[in-house]
């Protein structure tokens, strides 16, 4: 399919840039083994000061992750068999599921590794990978749910052109564009983060190779960086964010100008379940990155423990969520499901 091929194109512009990493790292140690300015491997801290409550938070990831996969894995079969969602909305939702499946399988394996083994170490390549991935899949998130907003638009405040304007060419290459802008986007970040000297300091405060936690790392100039990860953060959530504002704002006033009660009960009840995914995706990255920072170094250190936490929460109950929110909150998907576990039974 179409997402498989632009999987298969950006994991392999990340090969090529690991190997071309690994080569430079070689490089580099044969001419000066004194001065090192590259890293072999990274350390990830995690929650390392706090021994004691490591074994629950490995509890709990798993428990989450299990549900991510079964959730959204059921989600994607019921998308696929059931005719009933072979519809838009119910496509950009199938791509949701596979996405939050491949983020968080990116990091939470490694995760619990390190929470219950004390394995914190992840090699350069590996690391470039994770991040990699973390950052295609959150960039694609934000467009999706772009898409989503105004595929919602578009089948409420104009019903009839729906089947013109949402063509199964159209929402294709609505999704395709999300996955292929998302990859290359994190292929750039990614290039230009991990080409940056480390100067030997290779210990990570975080539970995965998140970007910003790597370029604290960096002993050069980073302002390539933050201007390419600004036009990025404009790119991929201010204008997403527009378009789901404006899209809901057409639609609220379309609903309220309905007559029919059963009417606005339905678009409401199509409209809450994004609504409330789009709400806690972006107000987790919004309260991560748009908080003031702490200047005392009590504060720092507390600060960077509810940083960690709460990127633990986006990238792990987020998903988790994600799945559960559709299926309360959508007759449909709950008729699929059950519709294909009463079939697995039968069988």
């Amino acid at each position: 399919s179409t997402v498989q091929v632009i999987c298969n194109f950006c994991f392999l512009a990340v090969k090529i840039f690991c190997i071309r990493s690994s080569w430079d790292i070689l490089k580099a140690g044969n001419m000066d083994k004194t001065n090192q300015t590259f890293v072999l491997e990274f350390l990830l801290l995690g929650l390392s000061g706090y021994p004691k409550i490591e074994i629950i938070y490995f509890a709990l990831i798993l428990i989450m992750y299990l549900v991510i996969l079964i959730g959204n894995g059921v989600l994607i079969i019921a998308s696929i068999f059931d005719s009933r969602l072979h519809t838009p909305m119910y496509f950009f939702l199938g791509n949701l599921s596979f996405l939050d499946i491949c983020y968080t399988s990116s990091s939470v394996p490694s995760t619990l590794v390190s929470l219950i083994s004390k394995k914190r170490n992840i090699s350069f390549c590996g690391c470039a990978v994770q991040m990699f991935f973390g950052f295609a899949m959150g960039s694609t998130e934000c467009l999706l749910l772009g898409m989503m907003a105004f595929d919602r638009y578009v089948a409420i405040c104009n019903p009839l052109r729906y089947p013109i304007i949402m063509s199964k060419v159209v929402y294709i290459a609505m999704a395709s564009v999300s996955w292929f802008s998302g990859g290359i986007n994190s292929v750039v970040q990614t290039a230009l983060a991990m080409q940056l000297p480390f100067c030997g300091n290779n210990i990570i405060n975080h539970f995965t190779c998140e970007i910003l936690a790597v370029l604290k790392l960096a002993c050069a100039d980073i302002s390539l960086n933050i201007i390419t990860m600004v036009i990025s953060n404009i790119s991929f959530l201010v204008l997403p964010l527009l378009v789901i504002f404006f899209s809901y704002m057409f639609i609220l006033y379309t609903i309220l100008r309905m007559n029919s009660a059963t009417g606005r009960r339905k678009a409401f009840s199509t409209c809450s379940a994004h609504l409330t995914v789009v709400i806690i995706f972006y107000g987790t990255i919004f309260f991560m990155y748009a908080k003031p920072k702490s200047q005392e170094l009590s504060g720092e250190n507390r600060l960077q423990t509810t940083d960690k936490l709460i990127s633990l929460f986006y990238g792990v109950v987020t998903p988790t969520l994600n799945p559960i929110i559709y299926s309360l909150r959508n007759n449909d998907v709950k008729a699929a499901v059950k519709c294909l576990l009463n079939r697995k039974l039968i069988q």
